[in-house]
């Protein structure tokens, strides 16, 4: 092997241990905003919370197709979530043969708080970083994004709460 292939194999070893370093980091940082909230929902319900959140309403084979399960899944998931207050069925006003899922208000506001509880505490790593190193994060993890398919966050301000697991 040359020396230039060497490098890229060594370059491409020590990214991907640091991915995996900063993605134990992220699970842990998510894991403790999801603590509050664990006696509530499931973290496959919590993701069913979270589609709903970024999408809106949907049709159960939608959104089962979005969460990657099957329709009968996505319909235990959503049956608790229902009980639990969280989510609701309602008449599809375009439709009114079909039948739409969407969160309730208590819904958005459990969504809200989790991604709140996280925003915060990555803030808090970010900020013990150096301004350069800041920056530097942002083009890096701006290109593993885009290499990977995954749609930016919005900013702290924005309505929507997207946690992850994009449409594939």
């Amino acid at each position: 092997m040359t020396e230039q292939g060497q490098q890229h194999v060594d370059d491409v070893d020590a990214v991907t241990r640091a991915v995996l370093t900063a993605s134990r980091l992220l699970v842990a940082v998510s894991a403790r905003s999801l603590a509050a909230v664990e006696d509530r929902v499931t973290l496959p319900q919590f993701r069913l919370l979270v589609v709903l959140s970024m999408h809106g309403p949907a049709k159960l084979v939608v959104l089962a197709e979005r969460l990657g399960v099957n329709p009968s899944t996505a319909m235990r998931m959503i049956d608790r979530l229902i009980t639990a207050g969280l989510a609701d069925r309602q008449t599809n006003p375009e439709n009114r043969r079909e039948t739409v899922l969407r969160l309730t208000p208590e819904g958005r506001a459990l969504v809200g708080d989790v991604t709140d509880r996280r925003r915060r505490e990555i803030a808090t790593i970010v900020e013990r970083m150096a301004g350069e190193q800041r920056a530097a994060l942002i083009g890096a993890l701006t290109a593993f994004n885009e290499a990977g398919g995954e749609p930016n966050a919005p900013a702290a301000d924005s309505a929507t709460y997207p946690l992850g697991w994009a449409d594939r």
